[in-house]
């Protein structure tokens, strides 16, 4: 028999709007240094440097690399003991390795500074979605997910909205000091928070995985193919923010217009879309099992033939199909994340995250950048627009493969759940058959 479970934990919406906070000046972060770079450069490089802007633009894979390593290590420690600690601890050390990045006296060392952020984010990025997985139940995981992902688009434009105004005021550093002290305030808060997870009774402690416990993650069919699609769908998304200033420059639109135009774009359809998309997808649950998968598949697939016409279709009318084009593909945010927390046992679901971002990130966004720029380079950017819109294509696919599987899987993370929730007061949770 099924036993009833609480709709949420208490303090769970305190842990939302937390979450939410830090997960805001998480990308406000990282797009701070897109902003200011330009300064960066001037800084420490002369003006007729030809190495200057590939040094630069190091800044950014020191961090994606340090990241996507960090992620498993960190992800286990969350796994083994208070995941609140380790997202207090590793957001305090990149808001001091920001603030840190501001006080940089050589190139050398704005460059250490970038490789703490990522180990920080490394952290925060797998234990924050899995402590509002062990808040909410499954059938709110979407919205719940969507909401804290909202901070993706809006987080990114502020970015570079402070970045740029702080700098023409204050200069770049003061950028960077900014940023760091919502940053260090948020994560003080993270210590005062209570664990959700089950505590055995007899040593008061969160239950342990064990190795067979990591091992299922592989053999978890709608895991797997969340990473794939979500790998594809990385490639198309990391490529198209990347490239997405030279393209517009390259169809002969002003840069001083373009560039806002298409950062308004993402923000508006980034957020409704973000949104939307997993309130649908909890709507839809009942009726079809496998709506996470669904609606991410379906958004990107609809994507597909509007990336396209973005190529084909002359300005202004091309406006209208990017927004459209970038309203589909963020569909998937909140609930291909809520379908990751939903399929995996309670005890590795920081792993399990924490895996996703290495392999999302180094199969997706570590190389599409200069492979697009390597396509365009010998063809043109219309063709490796081409590349984008058939990767975003396949990751729809993958999702709607994936759809069978779901179910299935979600049902047994459950069930494992409420055996941890029956047996708590054991020493060793007996995984469910």
């Amino acid at each position: 028999m099924r036993i009833a479970i609480p709709e949420r934990k208490a303090g769970a919406h305190t842990a939302l709007l937390l979450l939410l906070a830090i997960n805001l000046f998480n990308y406000i972060d990282r797009y701070v240094l897109a902003a200011v770079e330009p300064s960066i450069r001037k800084a420490f490089f002369a003006a007729d440097d030809a190495n200057a802007m590939a040094m630069t633009g190091s800044l950014a894979p020191a961090f994606l690399a340090t990241y996507m390593v960090a992620a498993p290590a960190l992800g286990w420690l969350a796994d083994r003991f208070s995941r609140w600690l380790v997202v207090g601890v590793c957001v305090i050390l990149w808001s001091l390795a920001t603030a840190a990045g501001g006080l940089a006296g050589t190139f050398s060392v704005l460059f250490l500074t970038r490789i703490f952020v990522g180990i920080g984010e490394g952290g925060y990025g797998p234990a924050a979605p899995t402590i509002l997985a062990d808040y909410f139940p499954v059938e709110r995981r979407g919205r719940i997910m969507a909401i804290f992902c909202a901070a993706i688009p809006v987080g990114s434009a502020l970015g570079y909205v402070l970045g740029g105004l702080i700098d023409a005021r204050l200069g770049w550093r003061w950028a960077f000091y900014a940023v760091a002290i919502p940053g260090l305030i948020l994560g003080l808060f993270c210590f005062f928070q209570s664990d959700p997870r089950v505590r055995s009774s007899v040593r008061g402690e969160q239950q342990r995985a064990r190795r067979e416990d990591y091992l299922t993650l592989l053999r978890t069919r709608s895991f797997v193919f969340n990473c794939a699609a979500q790998t594809a769908m990385t490639f198309a998304l990391g490529g198209l923010a990347f490239w997405m200033p030279a393209y517009l420059i390259f169809r002969e639109q002003p840069a001083a217009v373009a560039v806002p135009a298409f950062g308004g774009i993402t923000v508006v359809a980034g957020l409704a879309s973000t949104l939307l998309g997993g309130f649908v997808a909890d709507r839809l649950q009942k009726r079809i099992p496998g709506s996470y998968f669904l609606v991410s598949g379906a958004g990107m697939i609809f994507a597909f033939p509007l990336f396209i016409a973005t190529i084909y279709t002359p300005f202004p009318l091309t406006w209208g199909c990017l927004f459209l084009a970038v309203f589909f593909v963020f569909l998937n945010t909140g609930p291909s994340n809520a379908a990751l927390a939903n399929v995996v046992a309670p005890n590795v679901r920081t792993t399990a995250f924490a895996l996703n971002i290495l392999i999302i990130h180094l199969f997706g966004d570590a190389f599409s950048p200069p492979l697009l720029g390597f396509i365009a380079g010998r063809s043109s950017m219309n063709v490796a627009f081409f590349v984008v819109s058939f990767a975003a294509l396949t990751s729809g696919i993958i999702w709607l493969l994936g759809m069978k599987y779901l179910a299935r899987d979600t049902a047994a993370s459950d069930s494992a759940a409420l055996v941890e929730t029956e047996t708590a007061g054991a020493t060793r949770i007996t995984p469910a058959v």
